[in-house]
């Protein structure tokens, strides 16, 4: 999209707050619509698209740049920032990315590449760890992986089942900054989940892994819970066709146990 064109840039209602002009205004960035560099839209013609004052329109920048999306320089005018610069970590972000359906490309690749690093070792402290009833949490969430997987009216409480299975895990752990770091980044976590669901028909495959992942924690076996773990995010680099990828992460098929 030409960063001088507005056309394409959502409307807010009228009597919108600097809050709520401040999460449209994001979710274009946060969705790729402008890439880093770009020159972002002036003051006036963001108070004219929205119809707003030019007082709500600076709160609502400053919060974006606050957030480290855009930087305004005197001179200069407001542009687009790296998105090595976004503050993800920021409660503004979680708020931002929770309501997001089209995460940025490179976003999609820095959320998976947490995960990758992160979560075969949570699963690891979840295998040490997990209490009887931390392990009926995640044995709860995947039978409701299980009941929902065939049913495609069904898709948006499987996702749900699906990101509760790995919140549980990283609860099992009982390790305190990983939980957090797990709660501070869920929404672009269940944004990465949510993508790689809509790109396949069938989970069987997916739900076996996950089952894998359930039974070496609840067998207590560290090494295979990593592994099992691992294959699980084998099949969302496939699903995303995220290229770049350990190839030691291959999506299928699974050995047999």
């Amino acid at each position: 999209m030409p960063v001088t064109e507005l056309e394409h840039l959502p409307h807010a209602a009228a009597d919108a707050d600097a809050d709520t002009l401040a999460l449209v205004l994001a979710h274009t960035i946060l969705s790729g619509q402008w890439a880093s560099g770009d020159i972002f839209p002036r003051e006036l013609d963001l108070c004219r698209h929205f119809d707003a004052s030019r007082n709500r329109i600076r709160n609502a920048l400053a919060t974006l740049s606050s957030c480290g999306l855009i930087e305004r320089t005197a001179g200069r005018g407001t542009i687009v920032r790296d998105i090595a610069d976004w503050h993800l970590l920021d409660p503004n972000m979680s708020l931002w990315l929770a309501g997001l359906d089209t995460p940025h490309p490179q976003l999609v690749h820095e959320v998976f590449a947490f995960r990758l690093a992160a979560e075969p070792y949570v699963s690891e402290l979840a295998a040490l760890a997990a209490t009887a009833q931390d392990l009926a949490k995640i044995e709860s969430a995947f039978n409701g992986m299980c009941e929902t997987a065939d049913d495609p009216e069904q898709r948006n409480a499987h996702i749900d089942y699906d990101i509760a299975f790995h919140e549980a895990i990283y609860s099992a752990g009982h390790n305190l900054v990983w939980r957090q770091m797990g709660l501070l980044l869920r929404p672009s976590i269940v944004a990465l989940i949510q993508r790689s669901h809509h790109r396949v028909d069938r989970l069987d495959d997916s739900l076996e892994r996950h089952r894998r992942v359930l039974e070496a924690i609840r067998m207590r076996q560290p090494a295979a819970a990593r592994e099992a773990t691992e294959h699980v995010l084998a099949r969302t680099a496939a699903d995303l066709e995220l290229s770049g990828r350990p190839t030691a992460l291959r999506p299928g098929p699974l050995t047999p146990l």
